[in-house]
């Protein structure tokens, strides 16, 4: 290993990410997800907290507007993303980051492309309140909601004895989010034993994955990520220059660096990367491939590969394989 990504190893230490966890030796239990998610002691998941939260999830009042809700960018329809390049904020204002889809959003130890919150909980509200995304208050929300019988009802129910506020807004969406989990997608029932499960193609691209690609580097895990932060070379279509990482901890090695999203139901959750450069699989696969395009502090993973048109091709099947079918439904909101 070169001295220089050694220091970003050490520096991606430094900021405080913990790394992949460590499982089990037998190997299909590195790429199976834990049946259910983990929750902090002050924040249980309950059927009562979960039924809360996702009321919260898809009412557009709370936002300033009372047309923006948290399923305006997380739409279970796109994966739990918007299928735009760049999400839509207050007023219709293009945002400058492409919206991340929620999946498994649980398993991160750093939430947001740039890991500025810690967890689903800070994360809630982070977008609530920003004036560019839903132009929130938590002095409004707490009106609207204390107005609405039926969600001081559920409010109760999930926490007694707790206000309406903006840490039980943000404890029940969290708990909502908590639910959305990857499902039984081809290469979970491939894992399992079903040989059936998986085409050719996509079982040749799992071993392009973890071979020639190099994907697992960075895509490692039930939930392909080592949730590190890397600079991946791309150009950004509007010009627009994004720190990433850098902008919340200062080492030279994280400018421009962006956390490895999950590749969970990634078919479903184009425009990709985290500015929504490339439209489909075909053309991630290619930056890949070619290493990058901008060179500047590039991550020392990033390095030209050689792969055959089938190789691609075998390698889109494979991350195909990874999209589970979750049943949704939509709630009926408290009047």
């Amino acid at each position: 290993m070169n001295r220089r990504r050694i220091v970003q190893r050490v520096a991606i230490a430094i900021a405080g990410l913990a790394l992949a966890p460590v499982f089990a030796a037998h190997p299909n239990s590195w790429y199976l997800r834990p049946q259910t998610a983990p929750a902090p002691a002050d924040n249980a998941v309950t059927p009562a907290r979960v039924t809360l939260g996702k009321a919260l999830f898809f009412d557009p009042r709370l936002s300033g507007s009372d047309w923006i809700s948290c399923a305006s960018c997380h739409n279970p329809a796109l994966g739990w993303s918007d299928g735009l390049a760049k999400a839509t904020g207050d007023g219709m204002k293009t945002l400058g980051r492409a919206t991340p889809t929620i999946v498994n959003a649980a398993f991160n130890p750093v939430q947001f492309w740039d890991g500025r919150k810690p967890t689903l909980e800070e994360q809630a509200l982070g977008p609530l309140t920003a004036a560019a995304e839903m132009h929130g208050s938590i002095a409004d929300m707490k009106r609207k909601l204390e107005a609405i019988a039926g969600y001081r009802q559920m409010f109760e129910a999930a926490y007694p004895g707790e206000p309406i506020d903006g840490k039980t807004i943000a404890k029940a969406i969290a708990s909502f989010e908590r639910t959305v989990l990857s499902t039984d997608s081809p290469f979970d029932r491939w894992m399992r034993g079903d040989q059936h499960a998986m085409s050719e193609a996509a079982k040749r691209g799992f071993e392009v994955f973890r071979g020639p690609g190099n994907c697992e580097t960075c895509h490692s895990g039930f939930n392909f990520t080592d949730n590190g932060f890397h600079n991946i070379g791309l150009k950004d279509p509007d010009g627009h220059e994004d720190l990433g990482r850098y902008a919340q901890v200062k080492l030279a090695v994280l400018k421009g660096a962006f956390k490895t999203p999950t590749l969970r139901n990634v078919a479903l959750t184009g425009p990709y990367m985290h500015n929504g450069c490339y439209k489909t699989l075909e053309e991630v696969v290619d930056h890949y491939a070619r290493g990058g395009d901008v060179k500047d502090n590039l991550s020392p993973d990033m390095k030209p590969i050689h792969l055959s048109e089938r190789q691609k091709a075998d390698l889109v099947a494979f991350l195909e394989s990874l999209t589970g079918s979750p049943t949704v439904t939509v709630p009926q909101l408290p009047q």
